[in-house]
């Protein structure tokens, strides 16, 4: 089995970890472990402690306000090894009791994209209609068309000369933020036409002017389009540096994930206290957490495994949205046709880390890019428009000035609800409404004037 291991070295390792100068290697964390086979090719992550806000709140909370550190003296680090399945018990037990800087071995699930969708529907309408329906040239014409405004794109790489083939306009990739996982060759913006291409195209109709990152965690299992989750880890800590590289007044980093775990049976089962589908402990969630907290926007797809048409591939039969996919500093996304109804696949709440997800819906199931088949389809395209939307909105309010939490309640009040009750595990708060969203934060701005 696949595992992340979480270590707690002397404060000095950690620091060189945290250094963006300095390449540390496994080696330089830890000698060897018990029973565990080290992958050397990957770098040591740092990971942040969450510390409660209030006196009385735990720190790893998904209700209340936690704070994170990533001082040497507070944060760990991860490593990624593999053990023998029938041996796990076993070697975790011996592993603790031999190694005193072990804090915890978490799962390393295979992920892979929210997409295909089953069935054999067509497209719904094209890009143009979505375009229309985002109220996208009106955004535009008020200067929300993402300039300036960084959107990493964290899926199967993206070729950039494909979408602007179907799109027509430049697309504006900045390879030297970008990132690759070990094993992938770092070629931004010039990888296969595949779903990464997709996601690219789709955040480009909101926010065409946007500066795309391409960072292609999907490829890392060769060719299989999948990867694993510590890649995601790895994206997260470089993309960490990217923020934190910014100029705090106008930070504006949009994160789009189309991916996610589809069975458990990669994971370690729920009340395992190295399970990711369930466990706000997972080092993911809390770097996920964390780069939230730090200013950045992430967006993630709900999921393909709706009641009514479920992806073959979905082992949750129940709370399909697992892990980061329905973490409460994230924007879950459901899908939606270009009719405002929400498409058989697109993933029901309840999520498993919080209650209320999806967040929303967005446009999907419609002709677009080409890249992977007839139609943009699956919630996969449904992230990256919201994501774009978010892009559009940053273009004038960076996170200095409002933050993603309040970002994502402002788009979830203005969703335009698709139902009679309010928020339901259908469609979220409803179906994104780019103009409705940038009026709220207008008569917002203007009231604090005032």
């Amino acid at each position: 089995m696949r595992v992340l291991i979480q270590l707690r070295p002397a404060a000095d390792v950690v620091a060189s970890v945290l250094d963006p100068g300095v390449a540390s290697t496994v080696s330089d964390v830890v000698p060897g472990l018990p029973g565990i086979l080290l992958d050397e090719a990957y770098g040591p992550v740092a990971v942040p402690r969450a510390r409660p806000s209030a006196a009385h709140g735990g720190p790893l909370s998904l209700s209340s306000r936690v704070e994170f550190s990533m001082s040497p003296e507070d944060a760990s680090v991860l490593v990624r090894g593999e053990l023998p399945d029938s041996e796990l018990p076993a070697r975790l037990a011996r592993l603790r009791s031999a190694v005193h800087e072990v804090a915890g071995v978490f799962a390393d699930p295979e992920i892979r994209p929210a997409g295909p969708t089953c069935g054999g529907d067509g497209p719904a309408g094209d890009w143009q209609e979505v375009r229309r329906l985002l109220g996208a040239p009106d955004l535009w014409e008020q200067g929300h068309d993402g300039e300036g405004v960084t959107v990493a794109v964290c899926d199967t790489g993206i070729n950039a000369a494909h979408v602007r083939s179907v799109l027509g306009e430049e697309v504006r990739i900045d390879a030297e933020r970008s990132w690759a996982p070990p094993g992938v060759r770092k070629t931004p913006g010039r990888y296969p036409v595949q779903h990464g291409t997709m996601c690219a195209f789709d955040a480009l109709l909101p926010a065409p002017k946007a500066t795309l990152l391409d960072i292609p965690i999907l490829l890392s299992r060769q060719g299989a389009m999948a990867g694993l989750l510590s890649d995601a880890v790895a994206a997260y800590s470089h993309l960490r540096d990217v923020l934190n590289a910014m100029p705090e007044e106008s930070r504006s980093l949009v994160v789009s994930n189309s991916w996610g775990l589809f069975s458990p049976e990669h994971d370690l089962p729920p009340g395992h206290p190295g399970n990711y589908s369930d466990n706000p402990a997972h080092p993911f969630n809390l770097i996920v957490g964390s780069l939230a907290d730090a200013g950045a926007d992430i967006v993630f797809a709900a999921g393909n495994c709706g009641r009514d048409c479920p992806d073959g591939r979905c082992g949750f039969r129940e709370r399909p949205i697992v892990g980061a996919n329905g973490h409460p500093d994230v924007l879950s996304v459901g899908g939606v046709d270009v009719h405002g109804e929400r498409v058989g696949y697109s993933s029901q709440g309840p999520g498993r880390l919080a209650d209320r997800k999806p967040d929303l819906c967005a446009y999907t199931h419609f002709a677009g890019s080409g890249a992977v088949g007839e139609a943009d389809s699956g919630t996969s395209a449904a992230c990256p428009v919201a994501a774009g939307v978010v892009a559009a909105v940053r273009t004038t309010r960076p996170a200095a000035q409002l933050s993603p939490e309040q970002l994502r309640t402002q788009l979830n009040r203005t969703a335009d609800d698709r139902s009679t009750v309010g928020y339901d595990y259908d469609y979220g708060w409803g179906v994104i409404d780019p103009p409705a969203a940038l009026a709220a934060l207008g008569r917002a701005r203007g009231a604090r004037a005032a």
